[in-house]
């Protein structure tokens, strides 16, 4: 689907993408970055709006810049606004389908079914000023709809929606992906993606960090220091007897709950059972702080930046 060959992208003396190779199969995919992280410029290079400083870039087995052909399969929802707000929803969706080269006619019934799906029936005669920010939101994603691509790119879709709006644009979505259709969602928010895809990218100063499930990634971080915590019938003991094994930093009890920093997580986990079996303590709930796509995340910065 998308194939990346050492791509660099320079604004002057500025890297927007640095030394950046990937290779995608058809699928759904989340984009995770800090805002600044290239996530943007990413997407601008996969739909052909900027052209790499450096290496290749291939979409469907195409290049995409200038590519009529390719941009008929592709549905580009950009994270900037680009309305025009003198006029409605209906006749600016129709009329990026007739450039997509539909007729006037089938522009129109593509445009009304794709407004219907994300739900702005009711307003989609209505001039574009006099809508919210959320409805804006679903009229970009409408044009991305309408002409049924192959693939669809979705720049910070959810911005701007409420909690309603994020929740139907998300069952729009899986449905999609239901399909067999092929999905990029660029996102800075971690549960977006999760509640979309497992399969994500995570990219920061313009370089790929990890890619694959988040098992893939806790599997790679298996190794680096953690903070686990265990509920223990006897959390002092148990304390006592983690630090005799060297298999904790530093221990913290509060309301039961023991909290360990360990450099070894592995260990820990591997080792655990027989210290339990051996010392009569039993542990009721254990649970790493890693657990959640966002400690995830926060983890691999702290690695990227030589924190780890």
């Amino acid at each position: 689907m998308i194939e990346l060959r050492n791509v660099t992208k320079l604004y002057g003396k500025v890297i927007g993408v640095n030394d950046f190779t990937l290779t995608l199969g058809p699928g759904a995919y989340g984009l995770l970055g800090p805002n600044g992280s290239g996530k943007s410029t990413l997407l601008n290079l996969i739909t052909g709006q900027l052209r790499p400083t450096l290496g290749t870039v291939l979409v469907l087995g195409e290049s995409p810049r200038n590519n009529a052909g390719l941009f008929r399969r592709l549905g580009y929802c950009p994270g900037s606004e680009g309305l025009y707000a003198s006029v409605s929803a209906f006749d600016w969706v129709r009329y990026l389908q007739q450039l997509q080269g539909m007729t006037a006619h089938a522009a129109g019934v593509a445009a009304e079914k794709a407004l219907e799906l994300v739900g702005m029936t009711q307003a989609m005669h209505r001039p574009i000023s006099s809508y919210s920010r959320g409805m804006r939101q679903r009229t970009k994603l409408a044009q991305a709809l309408a002409h049924d691509p192959d693939f669809l790119i979705l720049d910070e879709p959810f911005n701007g929606l409420d909690p309603v709006g994020r929740h139907e644009l998300t069952i729009v979505l899986r449905h999609w992906i239901g399909q067999g259709k092929s999905l990029l969602f660029a996102s800075h928010l971690l549960h977006e993606i999760e509640s979309l895809t497992q399969s994500f990218l995570l990219i920061c100063g313009g370089r790929l960090l990890a890619s694959g499930t988040a098992q893939d990634v806790h599997s790679m971080m298996v190794g680096l220091p953690n903070e686990v915590a265990l509920r223990t019938s006897d959390p002092h003991a148990l304390a006592a007897l983690l630090l005799r094994e060297h298999a904790a930093d530093s221990v913290q009890i509060n309301d039961g709950l023991l909290t360990v920093a360990t450099p070894q997580p592995g260990r820990l986990f591997e080792q655990l059972p027989g210290w339990l079996k051996s010392s009569g303590l039993k542990v009721s709930e254990m649970h790493s702080a890693d657990e959640s796509l966002q400690e995830l995340f926060n983890s691999l910065m702290r690695l990227h930046r030589g924190e780890l």
